[in-house]
C-alpha cells in the first residue's frame, strides 16, 4: 500500500466551524499491531477526529502512526468549548468530523440526533464490563471506551491518617480539625449557586435516593423520576444537615473553582473530587491518599457516577470506512489506550493497559476500589433535562430551603421537560 504524507494539524483556541453557526497528552506511544485490519482501509483520504484540548493533544502521535501505517491524511481538531452541541450543530449542517472523542453520557443525544453510528467491537472481553456497559445504548454499542473515572475521597494523610469510617465520622473529624485552627472547613466538596448533581449524587444515593428508578435492564427509566420519593427527600434532609444551616460542611461558596484549592492550601482535610485532581494536589506537595466516599452511619453505599470516555464513529462523517477501522480496531490497541492515559491519567478501559498502568501508579487501583459501587451516569437524553433544576434544588437545601417542597417543584420540572 503507497503511503502518503500524514498531515496532523492541532487547532488549540475556539473553533469557528463554517456552515455550522457556531464534559502530559504529548507522550508518543509505540506503534500498535494493526497487519490484521488494515488490508480493509482503503489508501489516501482524510480523517477528521475532534476533541477536546487534552484528548487531542493526547490521540495526536498515535492518529499520525495510523495514517502513516493506511496512507490516510489525519486531521486533529480540538474544540475548546461545547463540543458536544458543536459537533450535533456540524453533523446537521453536514460538516461534522469522521471521528468524535467524548464522554459516554453523550451517546443518547448524539444517537437521538443521528450523529453517531453503532460500532462492531470485536474484543469486548477485552475491556472493563463497566466501560461497555457505559457505552452501550438501546442494546447496542456506541463506541470504543477507553477511560473511566469516579469520585473519591482525597484526604490530607498529615491532618486525616485514617479514612472515615462514615460521613459523620468525617465531619466530626472536621470539624475538630477546624475547631482547634489547623483547618478553616470541613471539607470541600463543589456546590455553587446553582448546585451540582454530579458531585451530590454519592451523598444522596448513600442515604437512599436517586434521580430515575431503573428499568428490568437496570438502565435508567426516565417515566419513573424519583426525585421528590420519600427515600430522595430522606437523604436531602441528611444532606441539609450538613449544610448551611447544620453541620456547616456543605456550602455554596464552595465551587467548581475553588473546591481543589481548598485542599491544597491546606485549608481542610478532605476532598470529594476525582483523579483531575490528582496533578494538582501532587505540585502542591500535599501528603495525601484515595478512599471511597463514605456513606451515612446506617445508610447505603455511596454511589458516585461512572464517567467513561470513548471513541465514536460520526454518521455523517466523509470517510466512515477509515472511521470505522480507526474506532472499532485502532482505538482498542494497547498504543492507543497508553496514549489516552499518559494524555489524562485515568483508569484505563483496556483491561491488560489497566494493569500495566496500575503496577507504577497506586492511585489508579485506588480510584477504581473507591468507585466499586458506582453506576455510569445516565446516558439517556432526558438526562440533561435534570441538571439545572435539580442542581438549583439541590444547592438550596444546602443553603437552608425546605426538603419535601424543594425537591416537588425540581421534579415537577424535570417531568414537564421530559413530556
Amino acid at each position: 500500500m503507497k503511503k502518503i504524507h500524514v498531515l496532523v494539524g492541532l487547532a488549540v483556541g475556539s473553533m469557528v466551524l463554517s456552515a455550522c453557526g457556531t464534559g502530559g497528552g504529548g507522550n508518543t506511544a509505540a506503534s500498535p499491531t494493526t497487519a490484521a485490519s488494515t488490508a480493509a482501509v482503503p489508501s489516501g483520504g482524510k480523517l477528521l477526529i475532534w476533541a477536546d484540548e487534552k484528548k487531542a493533544e493526547a490521540v495526536k502521535p498515535v492518529a499520525e502512526q495510523f495514517g502513516k501505517e493506511n496512507g490516510v491524511t489525519i486531521e486533529v481538531q480540538a474544540v475548546t468549548k461545547d463540543l458536544q452541541s458543536q459537533f450535533v450543530t456540524a453533523s446537521q449542517a453536514g460538516n461534522a468530523p469522521d471521528v468524535l472523542i467524548g464522554a459516554h453520557d453523550w451517546i443518547g443525544n448524539l444517537a437521538q440526533n443521528g450523529a453517531i453510528d453503532p460500532v462492531q467491537l470485536s474484543n469486548t472481553s477485552a475491556f472493563d464490563p463497566s466501560t461497555i456497559k457505559a457505552v452501550t445504548y438501546n442494546g447496542q454499542v456506541y463506541g470504543t471506551p477507553y477511560s473511566r473515572e469516579n469520585l473519591v475521597l482525597f484526604r490530607n494523610t498529615a491532618l486525616a491518617p485514617n479514612a472515615p469510617t462514615s460521613v459523620e465520622d468525617m465531619v466530626s473529624n472536621g470539624k475538630s480539625l477546624k475547631s482547634s485552627g489547623k483547618t478553616t472547613e470541613i471539607m470541600a466538596q463543589q456546590v455553587g449557586q446553582n448546585g451540582d448533581v454530579y458531585h451530590m449524587q454519592p451523598l444522596l444515593t448513600a442515604g437512599g435516593g436517586g434521580i430515575f428508578a431503573t428499568d428490568a435492564q437496570g438502565q435508567a427509566d426516565p417515566k419513573k423520576v424519583i426525585i421528590d420519593s420519600p427515600e430522595s427527600i430522606a437523604a436531602m434532609t441528611k444532606i441539609q444537615k450538613l449544610g448551611e444551616k447544620g453541620d456547616g460542611a456543605l456550602k455554596r461558596s464552595i465551587d467548581d473553582k475553588n473546591a481543589i484549592s481548598t485542599f491544597t492550601s491546606g485549608k481542610t482535610a478532605y476532598l470529594v473530587s476525582g483523579p483531575w485532581a490528582i496533578a494538582d494536589i501532587k505540585k502542591a506537595g500535599i501528603k495525601y491518599d484515595i478512599s471511597a466516599i463514605p456513606t451515612f452511619q446506617g445508610g447505603k453505599p455511596a454511589q458516585p457516577f461512572i464517567g467513561v470516555n470513548a471513541f465514536y464513529v460520526a454518521s455523517k462523517g466523509k470517510n466512515k470506512v477509515v472511521a470505522n477501522e480507526f474506532v472499532s480496531n485502532y482505538a482498542s490497541t494497547d498504543a492507543v489506550q497508553t496514549a489516552m492515559f499518559n494524555g489524562e491519567p485515568r483508569p484505563p478501559a483496556q483491561t491488560a493497559v489497566l494493569t500495566k498502568v496500575s503496577a507504577t501508579d497506586p492511585d489508579i487501583q485506588k480510584i477504581l476500589d473507591a468507585g466499586k459501587d458506582g453506576a455510569p451516569m445516565p446516558s439517556i437524553p432526558e438526562m440533561g433535562k435534570v441538571f439545572d433544576p435539580v442542581g438549583k434544588a439541590q444547592a438550596n437545601i444546602v443553603g437552608g430551603a425546605d426538603v419535601a417542597s424543594t425537591l416537588k417543584s425540581a421534579a415537577d420540572a424535570v417531568r414537564q421537560a421530559i413530556g
